[in-house]
């Protein structure tokens, strides 16, 4: 009989403490913040840096410079687990290895990538006091440890991205990353901005509160999926800011927000601070509506003139290059009414793969070919009517269904569902004549590069290698979480939106082509800058003059200069007043070649385990046989000179080209435009130097089959989960290049627009 009570009292307790660990489960009892982590890596050895500066010292000199600028490479855009997405990749369902603090992106970008400068950009929507300010401490650490102020090894800023998504082409204004020059609360914004809209309705919304079952279902890693409720649920407590309050005179623990770039410039310069506002990921169509283009953000209400550099590059692809062909054809804007185009040589759109999907399978079914072509011309329909949606109408598909429907064929490394019109060039190429018809308002920009990594890692451009933790590829561990993140519509509870109105009461990733992107995901790129020495003030002062270029990842040197008649030059970023035909050159040295594993100062410089998981083995390691430069290209665009004029004849790429002569010291060209005076408009040059083929992760994006007419029949997509092995880094070579930022020459009629 005891025994009978004690056996009674030991399942009592069981079933007590299973019911209150439950509980526990369900009110996320256990839950952690995750801090910004620890700091470890010193200042680098002097000579270091003294060697790099000697040797590109020297690179410069033998192509002919005089007293030149150093170029320092950095990487402008970077997030930590403090940014939502970032942590979620970070979890092990995803195969992630878990928390990536910024103290990691500083370690990592000091011994790893050994760049200059970087900045920290976690998503603002994400923020909360409390990760304000301790994002603030640590990128002062980070910094306190570079030595002197004046030659430092490493210059890190401090700043956010406000992620603006909207749901029409109409409302999208897109992402922004924004960096302040110092690093006294003085010189910070008082707090983040986040974008008003479904950014933030989604972060701090039902989709941020995880299932408290997943965290039993994948019980061994269960404080993973604790902490993420806790990062969410610490999101939503943060009040409110009053909309109708100065940024300034708000209190410091509220949720700021601003529904546009004219609002966020506003807010901030309400605060009285030195910032830069960069434009990046614009032709990234993961989740920017079709349809969408620049002309809206070059009202004068949108403040382009605070916008002076432009994200040419990340790893999500390439930003710059324009294209005639469009996503969708827009009927009605006002009543959002689209249809399908017809695909050309170069671009097939998936709304029109969509239906040759469904036709297949009406054919395979039985049907005749007249209701398989009815089916077809409605699913096209459909899908040119959902937004970035339009792929959920197809049910049971698979990423290969698609073939490379969607996507740029002959872009240079192009983002997911290129959106054209969102391209640098299509903004170089527009003017808004609302304000006075001689005097349009056109965008300014630098040009920089940055890697957009969410596992704290700056400046991933250096070796293809690690494809899933130097690139955003991530997806499902194994087949049977695949199965629960991405379920068929018959296992769902109810179909997926097949309507523009539900598809915007059900915003998320569920609605977004999370798996077929990994196959655009690339180490991403650099900026580099011409400053004048290794400060914080050289390194601001060169990005707010636009005196920066943009590299696909390798650290090519670039010059490019508009010469003068006595003498002297006006370098790349500037902008001038001529009614001369213009003279420009150019100087071009490819990146080191590159030896495996680490040089000797970085495995000495952090403890073996930290040494371990960040670098992985492989850094920044040159030799000193640079990779040759292939050629000089040159583009030029002439802004619109009237409104509507078309875009399509004032973009010309490529202008001319020059093959480069490179015996491994680069090589140096010098052209002239016989026609700038004779066709009397305003012109943009810029120019692109193209390095020798080198492997390059996802190189190959959708690793299409072609027959022989060039058709894309099949493809081999780069998956980020299971299906492609980890060590399979889909290599594919690639001519990685240099943009230079461009060179602005203004007629003298328009003499009274603002050059900065």
């Amino acid at each position: 009989m005891k025994i009978i009570k004690f056996i009674g009292l030991i399942i009592l307790i069981v079933v007590i403490g299973g019911g209150i660990f439950l509980t526990g489960v369900k009110q996320n009892w256990y839950g952690k913040s995750r801090g910004a982590g620890e700091i470890i890596g010193a200042e680098l050895p002097k000579n270091i840096i003294e060697d790099r500066q000697k040797t590109q010292l020297e690179t410069a000199i033998a192509l002919g410079t005089n007293s030149p600028k150093q170029i320092l490479f950095g990487d402008v855009h970077v997030h930590s687990t403090f940014s939502t997405d970032a942590f979620l990749w970070s979890l092990p369902i995803y195969g992630g290895e878990g928390s990536h603090p910024i103290a990691d992106a500083c370690d990592f970008a000091r011994y790893c990538s050994a760049i200059d400068f970087w900045s920290i950009n976690d998503h603002s929507e994400a923020s909360t006091p409390a990760r304000w300010a301790e994002t603030k401490e640590s990128i002062r650490q980070c910094n306190a440890r570079a030595g002197d102020v004046n030659n430092p090894d490493i210059v890190t800023f401090i700043g956010f991205e406000w992620s603006q998504v909207g749901r029409t082409p109409q409302t999208h204004y897109g992402h922004k990353n924004v960096i302040f020059k110092g690093l006294d609360d003085k010189d910070i914004s008082l707090r983040p901005i986040a974008a008003s809209g479904p950014a933030s309705e989604t972060i701090r919304g039902s989709a941020t509160q995880m299932d408290w079952r997943l965290a039993l279902a994948d019980f061994p890693n269960r404080q993973s999926y604790f902490d993420f409720r806790t990062f969410a649920r610490e999101i939503r407590e943060v009040p409110d800011c009053n909309p109708d309050t100065p940024s300034s005179e708000l209190p410091l623990d509220c949720y700021e927000q601003a529904a546009d770039p004219g609002a966020l410039a506003d807010r901030l310069d309400q605060q009285g601070m030195d910032y830069l506002l960069i434009p990046h990921g614009t032709t990234w169509g993961f989740y920017t509506p079709p349809g969408t283009s620049f002309d809206k953000q070059l009202s004068p209400q949108m403040r382009p003139e605070r916008q002076t550099l432009i994200e040419v590059m990340s790893g999500h692809g390439n930003a710059e290059e324009y294209r005639s062909w469009r996503s969708i054809d827009i009927i009605d804007v006002d009543k959002l009414l689209s249809s399908c185009p017809n695909p050309s040589k170069n671009y097939l759109p998936s709304c029109w793969q969509a239906g040759e999907i469904i036709r297949d399978r009406c054919l395979k079914a039985g049907e005749n070919n007249d209701e398989c072509e009815a089916r077809a011309i409605k699913t096209r329909e459909l899908y040119s009517n959902l937004s970035v949606a339009g792929h959920t109408i197809v049910s049971g598909d698979e990423i290969v269904d698609w073939l490379d429907g969607g996507q740029c064929k002959d872009c240079f490394l192009p983002a997911f569902n290129h959106r054209p019109a969102l391209s640098v060039q299509y903004g170089l190429a527009i003017s808004n004549f609302e304000n006075d018809a001689d005097n349009p308002t056109r965008f300014n920009w630098g040009f920089v590069a940055a890697s957009d990594n969410h596992r704290a890692r700056p400046g991933t451009g250096y070796k293809a290698y690690v494809r899933n933790r130097n690139t955003e590829s991530t997806g499902a561990i194994n087949k049977s979480w695949r199965s629960k993140m991405f379920p068929s519509e018959e296992k769902l509870a109810s179909p997926l939106p097949v309507t523009r109105e539900s598809v915007w009461d059900n915003p998320g990733f569920h609605l977004l082509e999370m798996e077929r992107q990994s196959s655009f995901f690339t180490t991403g790129g650099l900026t580099a800058v011409h400053a004048n020495g290794r400060s914080r003030d050289a390194v601001w002062e060169a990005m707010q003059r636009r005196e920066t270029y943009a590299t696909s990842g390798p650290r090519i040197l670039l010059w490019f200069d508009k010469l003068e008649d006595d003498g002297s030059k006006l370098v790349m970023g500037s902008s001038t007043v001529t009614d001369k035909n213009p003279q420009f050159r150019v100087r071009a040295a490819g990146a080191f070649k590159q030896k495996p594993g680490c040089p000797d100062f970085a495995s000495a410089g952090l403890p073996e385990e930290r040494f371990e998981k960040l670098c992985r083995g492989e850094c920044y390691n040159p030799s000193s046989e640079r990779l040759k430069i292939t050629r000089i290209e040159v583009i030029k665009i002439t802004p619109q000179q009237f409104e509507n004029e078309n875009i399509d004849g004032l973009i010309n790429d490529t202008w001319k080209s020059f093959d480069c002569d490179d015996q491994g010291q680069g090589c140096t060209i010098t052209f002239d435009d016989p026609d700038y005076v004779s066709g009397n408009r305003d012109s943009i040059y810029y120019v692109r130097a193209i390095q020798e083929a080198t492997a390059t992760i996802n190189g190959a994006n959708l690793r299409c089959i072609y027959d022989g007419d060039g058709k894309c029949i099949s493809v081999n997509p780069c998956y980020g989960d299971y299906r492609t092995p980890q060590s399979d880094n889909c290599i594919a070579d690639v001519e990685n290049r240099a943009w230079s930022s461009p060179i602005t020459l203004r007629m003298p009629k328009q003499a009274a627009i603002p050059l900065d």
